[in-house]
């Protein structure tokens, strides 16, 4: 495969680039793979050459960096190997050079906080969870916690490098499976991550007592996160979300939905846990938000995973409240049925709910899941994959 015309400009002829100890061709080919195929991979939200992140914020800088470009061209390395199915051998060795370098890097106090330092810690974090090796993962989350810190919090980290703010928490999220850095408020005070101008314009409302929501007692956190999203998704209200805007929500709601305390702040009548109805709205919304993103940096199947068994939780104890069989139980469930969609037993599951309450509300087409959707929450953005779920299971109906 050769190089598409845009990424020719970021080989020298000269071949400036990092020492390594593999053959100039062999490097070259990694080189080449990175830029074509796991500049992608990793940020499917900008499939322009001239514009995707890692070609043209990333990649100078690891051209510039030993520890980077080893992590960089290790991931085109593991990519080839796994196709391959013949073993890592390159893949180890570009690894155990990377550790080596970035070692060295974290020796010094200066090096140790750089972007690249962090770009590359954090990289080395999903590349062990990929194959597994959990405790090392967890290790490389701890260093690059400690570096953001000296830093001053992810928000000083933005000022620098957007990108590098954005992967940290992000694939730290994902290799956890909870969240390891703060949000800042609603209005944007604070060291953590950032809520996007959308979030702070929405007006601010801690009840929901209207349509679906009438009578369900959704304690105020969830219903202040639920009614800005509503006010950030409604087409007359705002413009459409930018690639980047949409993830920076993303990680900001889900981390504020996932950190939520376990007793509500003032809502659920004096509750002293939070209401099975507001758990199952909070847990909806964080797989709605995953749905709708999509795929950044490294797979969610892990978190998307251990969600999906907490919303499944929550749906049981609603199964004899009047909550679940209305628009709010089709829509949690249409959640599940998308987030589950390659989860064999899972997804069985939410469609054997989704089943229940077609037959139970008489809805027969996507159009009929679509209304009792739209009441909810929604964005154009999930209906492909919601309305192939529906139709596959109005085809198991009789």
């Amino acid at each position: 495969m050769g190089l598409l015309a845009p990424a020719d400009a970021a080989f020298d002829p000269f071949d400036s680039y990092p020492a390594t100890r593999l053959p100039r061709v062999h490097v070259q080919r990694l080189m080449q793979h990175f830029l074509s195929t796991i500049a992608f991979q990793y940020y499917p939200l900008d499939l322009n050459m001239e514009s995707n992140p890692f070609v043209v914020a990333w990649w100078p800088l690891a051209l510039a960096d030993p520890a980077l470009f080893h992590v960089s061209i290790q991931t085109a390395s593991l990519d080839e190997e796994l196709r391959a199915r013949r073993g890592f051998p390159i893949s180890e060795l570009l690894m155990a050079d990377s550790v080596s370098l970035v070692r060295r890097k974290i020796a010094d106090s200066l090096l140790a906080v750089q972007d690249e330092t962090m770009n590359a810690v954090v990289t080395l974090a999903a590349i062990e969870h990929g194959k597994g090796n959990f405790e090392a993962s967890r290790m490389h989350i701890d260093g690059v916690k400690r570096m953001v810190d000296v830093r001053g919090g992810i928000s000083q980290v933005k000022r620098t490098s957007p990108l590098t703010a954005r992967m940290v928490p992000w694939v730290s999220l994902l290799v956890t499976g909870t969240p390891q850095f703060t949000v800042q408020d609603d209005d944007g005070f604070g060291d953590g991550l950032s809520p996007i101008p959308q979030w702070r314009l929405a007006p601010s409302t801690t009840e929901l007592d209207t349509g679906p929501f009438s009578g369900a007692d959704i304690d105020h956190d969830v219903a202040n996160i639920l009614s800005r999203l509503l006010y950030i998704f409604e087409p007359l209200e705002q413009p459409r979300l930018t690639n980047a805007d949409l993830h920076d929500l993303t990680c900001f709601a889900v981390h504020k939905l996932l950190l939520l305390p376990e007793t509500p702040s003032g809502g659920g009548a004096g509750e002293s846990s939070r209401p099975a109805v507001s758990e199952c709205l909070r847990y909806a919304m964080v797989l709605y938000m995953l749905v709708l993103h999509g795929t950044t940096y490294y797979s969610h199947v892990h978190l998307v995973m251990a969600v999906v068994q907490q919303l499944q939780k929550q749906i049981e104890a609603l199964a004899e409240s009047l909550h679940l069989h209305g628009p709010l139980g089709i829509w949690a469930v249409s959640v599940g049925m998308a987030a589950a969609a390659d989860m064999d037993d899972a997804c069985a599951w939410f469609v054997e709910q989704g089943r229940f309450l077609a037959r139970e509300l008489d809805l027969a087409t996507w159009d009929d899941v679509l209304m009792q959707l739209q009441s909810v929450l929604w964005s154009e953005g999930n209906e492909p994959l919601f309305r192939r779920q529906w139709i596959r299971l109005f085809d198991t109906i009789p």
